[in-house]
């Protein structure tokens, strides 16, 4: 059912009393599609709503909530009903939710879950918020290498009901040390009575708990995980990233090396429109501040040449275009690197061989502005529209300009993130609008000189 439709379906049997009919909806969806519609509701409906739905289903969407219908919900109900979520909840959801509430709340949802889990939810808080250790599972399917299949499928149909993923199977030794692992279809493929250790995998691929979560959800990308395993610093197993987290992870990296990029503090992880003004004016006020006490560079340098530019007017009207293009030349340079670093695909070693391909790639494209700029102001500007002021020395200088720029540029761009990283900053930090700032006075600099050695100004 188209989500609009939905929403006004329930509106009117809302507006009809007639809860059954709603109760029937909501069981056939989605509870991603249930989250999405319900959010479109006031919190007293929200609330009425979720209250219909089967406790399992329930679960699963609250995880979907924002964190402010999450305080909602939590807020309006009962105990008893909390518990009842919070039993369905897996641990690394329950984790996430209370990373997102207030301390309230938290001593709330704590109170009302057993002291095992209890346990559990606390020792998943103690790892660093940009661990693998911080958005694992402890909740895995664990076999012996002396189990035989049909053991394995006994301890699978006993244990699943309660783990995130039953598909991919990890064994371990007596001492919980990850020793191999398998899959449900590699089950299935096998008799009854063969053995684990007969078929099981033991070139295994996992990460340490203070491991860099990116670079751990890296390893699904290249190696196409569905799960990847957590052990701590003696290879004992402890916990499992399961790939839907993973997603989770790539998506909040990229929404912040995006708001970085473009001079963004991170914001919350709430929804656009859920984000008053006065958190998106906080967000955005501090960069606008630094950039244009940095922009006073140019204008220093413009002024600088403040005479040369009165005796020569024309030179005025082209600092716009030279600045623009080489703004664009070093931010293509600095996005292409940054996504290079993300994937890892260039190291700081790689540095020399990233600069002397980016010139290169410099000199093609400056060359290429330089010659299309040279005849469009010679039979546009001079020919065309008359300007006499468009001599030829002047359309050198610009020409010219705009090749050694343009490789400056490059070589700026591809350069800051690379070292960025080497010195243990986040890459995107170099954003835009940083290599932007840098790249306008270096122009300038190119622009003044040139004019100043050719046209004797």
């Amino acid at each position: 059912m188209d989500m609009r439709e939905m929403t006004e379906q329930m509106e009117q049997l809302y507006q009809e009393k007639r809860f059954t009919d709603i109760k029937a909806i909501l069981a056939e969806e989605n509870p991603a599609d249930i989250a999405a519609v319900l959010e479109e509701f006031k919190v007293r409906q929200q609330i009425m709503f979720f209250r219909l739905l089967p406790k399992e289903k329930a679960a699963e969407t609250f995880v979907e909530f924002d964190a402010d219908t999450q305080e909602d919900i939590i807020l309006a109900f009962s105990d008893t009903e909390l518990r009842e979520v919070l039993d369905e909840l897996y641990l690394d959801d329950a984790v996430d939710i209370i990373e997102e509430m207030p301390a309230t709340i938290v001593k709330r949802i704590l109170k009302n879950t057993d002291p095992q889990t209890r346990v559990s939810i606390n020792k998943l808080l103690e790892y660093p918020e940009d661990s693998a250790g911080s958005i694992m599972t402890p909740e895995f399917v664990n076999l012996k290498k002396n189990n035989t299949v049909e053991d394995a499928f006994k301890r699978i149909r006993r244990t699943g009901v309660d783990k995130e993923t039953i598909y991919t199977c990890y064994v371990t030794d007596e001492s919980k040390r990850l020793i191999g692992v398998t899959t449900v279809r590699e089950l299935l493929l096998h008799d009854y009575d063969d053995m684990i250790e007969d078929f099981m995998e033991t070139n295994l691929i996992s990460v340490q708990t203070h491991d860099d979560r990116e670079a751990a959800v890296g390893l699904f990308d290249k190696y196409n995980f569905l799960a990847l395993p957590v052990v701590d610093m003696e290879n004992r197993l402890v916990g499992i990233i399961t790939v839907d987290d993973a997603m989770d992870v790539l998506q909040e990296e990229n929404t912040e090396d995006i708001h970085k990029m473009n001079a963004i503090v991170h914001l919350s992880e709430k929804p656009y429109l859920k984000i008053g003004v006065l958190e998106t004016y906080r967000s955005r006020i501090p960069w606008l501040l630094l950039l244009m006490i940095s922009a006073t560079l140019t204008g220093m340098i413009i002024s600088s040449f403040e005479d040369k530019l009165s005796a020569m007017i024309i030179l005025t009207s082209f600092i716009p275009m030279l600045m623009d293009t080489g703004g664009n030349t070093g931010g293509q340079a600095n996005v292409t690197i940054i996504r290079a670093l993300s994937l890892n695909e260039i190291e700081m070693n790689d540095i020399f061989r990233v600069v002397y391909k980016e010139m290169r790639v410099g000199l093609c494209c400056g060359g290429t502005l330089a010659l299309v700029n040279f005849v469009k102001m010679w039979l546009i500007d001079r020919l065309l529209f008359g300007v006499k002021s468009v001599t030829l020395a002047v359309d050198i200088v610009i020409s010219l300009t705009l090749l050694i720029e343009v490789v400056f540029a490059k070589a700026v761009g591809c350069t800051f993130p690379i070292i960025a990283k080497r010195a243990g900053f986040d890459p995107a930090v170099m954003s835009s609008p940083f290599i932007t700032t840098i790249v306008d006075a270096i122009s300038l600099l190119i622009y003044f000189g040139l004019a100043s050695a050719i046209l004797h100004i």
